[in-house]
């Protein structure tokens, strides 16, 4: 760390209590307060290094009834302490400048009046002068801008606080090779700690050394929030990659937002933090840094978001707050996992997670989709490359239903909102619908006739799966029309494809329209290849169906062996990303 050594004399002063008294031997002829504290002094080594305190003087001289000059100085910035390092400079005693009290004192010596006009090697530019080193180093000028929350308005005036941003910003986005011996002692602790300690928070990585582009997110973190914003704002208008923005801004609001923390793992919990702020105090953070987060789709982790929000909630955090998290995540919602969409109401409410947030999700998703002019996937693309975003978000969206549908108090008015926001060219199968509704049926075993009908009108029964159909077929839950439409289009879906076979085989037996290969517009096959016997085994494969059929009519089979085979996961399971869940399911 960076000093500056200044004086010569031994110490001249000692301390009675909240009284400082000068040892020279001389009687005291001026006695100055500050707040609770004074100092006995001479006004000879005061008013030849003070232009304010010389004005002070000679106005109490004249005003000077034989008790002495008594001045006070409540509002000089640092108050006693600083005073106290004045007082010894114009004393010529020893004292150092370091990061810790550089601030205070070039504020005091500029309230003070104390420029080379009373004295050459004055305090002012001596203060300045070592400031000017101070912001060569990382180190140094993070501990300098920490101070100038004791002494803002003044360092403002200065603009000791900009420069002091200024300098932060520009090494922060520099090659970080530059800067790695400016650790702190904290990082230096850090870097010893378990190799494995490589979370950031709750799943979202980030390396628990300061290393590479993120060095200096935990130096920043420990700035109060009205100086971190200025960082962060210096910082980005240099240039640096949003993705680093987000990751400092989260690493600032895990710190200061404990709330957040409560399912932290124990590496988690073990990082340093300050004192444990008051729920205003982290409301007011949060709401903050909702408003520092970049605005660009993708680069705040969805999962971050999500915990935030939900915090949000706790905190009673500002409509706006909300509303603004609420449409980055319905923006990004193809990025999120299950369980984190499984939001608890907060205070009294009828269900035990929060639909309604839910919803909006999934309709900011859905309408910013379609104002990016999504493209309908077409029903001949294989189902490999049908995981797009919009289908990633409808089989969470089922999955999420199938969650929330053993809720009592859930409506069906809310669960048929949910489960229709999405549109119907998202499934390219409606398995993961259909299991919702079961599920909702048994958990709500009181609904009418009429509702269940009109629930089942969620699904296409023309989309589900050959394994879906056969346990909807024997599903005592579902209403007759629906059971009949089933097997209704099992049966038309087998005999299209029977069809199918035997127009291509009868079109191979005419001579007339074969053509030799490589002419174009015709049916090709390969040469010796029997159609009629595949015709033969597609028949005998159906046959073999229906007679799987009845025997699982006669099993009766549970819906618990269904969901296994269609790759339906329990709550804890549901961590997984949306895309490996897709890719299973096929």
């Amino acid at each position: 760390m960076a000093f500056m050594k200044l004086g010569s004399k031994s110490e001249a002063f000692h301390r009675e209590g909240q009284t400082w008294l000068c040892t020279t031997g001389l009687v005291s002829d001026v006695t100055i307060e500050v707040g609770d504290m004074k100092f006995h002094l001479h006004k000879f080594p005061l008013l030849s290094r003070s232009g304010l305190l010389e004005r002070l003087i000679e106005e109490s001289s004249t005003d000077d009834d034989g008790s002495g000059c008594v001045l006070t100085l409540d509002e000089i910035p640092g108050g006693g302490k600083t005073f106290e390092l004045v007082t010894k400079f114009c004393y010529g005693v020893k004292i150092e400048l370091t990061a810790f009290n550089v601030v205070a004192l070039r504020c005091a010596a500029e309230y003070l009046d104390m420029t080379d006009n009373y004295g050459e090697g004055n305090l002012v530019g001596m203060t300045e002068t070592f400031l000017n080193e101070v912001f060569n180093n990382w180190t140094d000028s993070i501990k300098a801008l920490q101070t100038c929350e004791e002494v803002t308005d003044h360092a403002e005036d200065l603009n000791v606080i900009s420069r002091c941003v200024d300098s932060l910003a520009s090494k922060a986005c520099a090659d970080p090779n530059l800067f790695k011996n400016a650790t702190t002692s904290r990082e230096k602790k850090k870097n010893t700690k378990n190799e494995d300690e490589t979370n950031l928070w709750n799943g979202i990585s980030a390396s628990g050394k300061i290393t590479g582009e993120d060095w200096w997110f935990d130096d920043a973190s420990f700035l109060v929030l009205p100086l971190f914003k200025r960082l962060i704002t210096a910082i980005e208008s240099r240039g640096m990659k949003l993705e680093n923005i987000a990751m400092a801004v989260m690493y600032y609001a895990r710190k200061h937002i404990p709330l957040m923390n409560r399912q932290a793992t124990t590496d988690e919990e073990a990082i340093e933090t300050p004192s444990r702020p008051s729920e205003d105090e982290q409301k007011t953070t949060l709401e903050e840094i909702v408003s520092l987060l970049p605005s660009k789709k993708g680069v705040n982790p969805t999962k971050f978001l999500l915990r935030l929000l939900q915090t949000a909630m706790v905190l009673h955090a500002s409509q706006s707050s909300r509303e603004d998290l609420e449409t980055r995540i319905g923006n990004q919602l193809d990025q999120a996992a299950l369980v984190d969409l499984l939001i608890p109401n907060v205070g009294y409410s009828e269900t035990l997670y929060d639909v309604e947030c839910v919803l909006r999700m999934i309709e900011q998703f859905v309408s910013s989709t379609e104002q990016a002019g999504v493209v309908v996937p077409s029903p001949s693309i294989e189902e490999d490359d049908l995981l797009t975003p919009t289908t990633l978000v409808a089989t969470l969206v089922d999955g999420y239903l199938a969650e929330v549908a053993p809720d009592v108090n859930l409506k069906l008015a809310k669960f048929e909102a949910i489960a229709a926001a999405i549109p119907d060219y998202a499934r390219p199968l409606d398995d993961g619908v259909y299991h919702a509704i079961d599920v909702y049926l048994k958990a709500h075993a009181w609904i009418t006739d009429s509702e269940r009908e009109q629930i089942c009108r969620l699904m296409n029964c023309q989309k589900l799966s050959l394994e879906a159909s056969t346990h909807a077929a024997q599903n005592e839950r579902l209403p007759l029309r629906v059971i009949v439409q089933v097997l209704f289009f099992e049966q038309l879906r087998l005999r299209t494809s029977i069809s199918g076979w035997l127009f291509v085989s009868e079109n191979l037996d005419n001579p007339d329209l074969q053509q030799s290969g490589g002419n174009g517009g015709g049916l090709l096959k390969p040469r010796g290849e029997n159609v009629r016997e595949k015709v033969s085994e597609l028949e005998r494969e159906c046959m073999d169906m229906k007679e799987e059929l009845q025997k699982l009519v006669r099993s009766k089979r549970s819906w618990k062996n269904f969901t296994r085979k269609l790759n339906f996961k329990k709550k804890s399971e549901c961590c997984n990303n949306p895309k490996d869940q897709a890719k299973q399911a096929t």
